[in-house]
């Protein structure tokens, strides 16, 4: 399959290289020209700089043909724009979308978007499902892939409070999607997030991340 995935960031890179270790062949747009250059050393792949929201981006990176075209910028409306521009302008069979915020979950599946994703949800649809709620729990480890969901309590002497998110050395390989404050506000964290005293803290983490994950979190 020939799949066009615009975002170039952490879920951008670790989609794509598991889409070309199954054999898929995959072209990125990006944007951000240092990501670009980074993402064609590190993949080996093809890489367009330029605006996935516009039509002429999209055609010079080949949507007329593509199987696929999958949006994961971190933002909602850009992943809207561009699903939404290869489906109607070039046909595409099957648009995927990254949402952030899953109050536009059904708004993407309104206008057409064939598949809306929200890691929030994702996440959220586990805790319910599988595991009571603790303080400090794996919520679910996919040992097959190399995955953990994990849920942190910040102690009140972690040295992750009152520091945004990207000043933290938060590795590569984490993700944090959501932040429960006071039991009842749900936060969809960015880097300029700042943690405090027994938040919750949901995370994505590969398992070998783990420990540095718990450290810079909870000390």
């Amino acid at each position: 399959m020939y799949i066009v995935t615009v975002g170039g960031g952490k879920v951008g890179y670790y989609l794509a290289r598991s889409l070309i270790e199954e054999g898929h062949e995959v072209l990125i747009v990006e944007r951000d020209a240092a990501k670009c250059a980074r993402l064609r050393d590190e993949l080996g792949v093809d890489v367009l700089e330029g605006d996935g929201c516009e039509a002429t981006t999209l055609a010079e990176a080949g949507a007329a043909r593509a199987n696929a075209v999958i949006a994961v910028t971190g933002d909602d409306e850009d992943n809207l724009v561009v699903c939404q521009v290869a489906k109607h302008k070039f046909n595409v069979a099957r648009t995927i979308a990254r949402i952030n915020n899953p109050k536009n979950q059904r708004i993407f599946h309104t206008l057409g978007i064939d598949v809306a994703v929200s890691s929030t949800e994702l996440i959220l649809s586990h805790i319910k499902q599988l595991l009571p709620a603790q303080s400090l729990l794996h919520l679910l480890t996919l040992h097959n892939v190399g995955v953990s969901f994990v849920e942190l309590e910040l102690p009140p002497n972690s040295p992750a409070i009152g520091r945004p998110l990207r000043e933290l050395g938060i590795p590569d390989d984490c993700i944090l999607p959501l932040v429960v404050r006071g039991g009842a506000q749900a936060i969809i964290p960015n880097g300029n997030t700042t943690l405090q005293a027994g938040d919750q803290v949901i995370a994505v983490s590969a398992e070998a991340s783990d420990d540095t994950l718990r450290r810079i979190l909870c000390g």
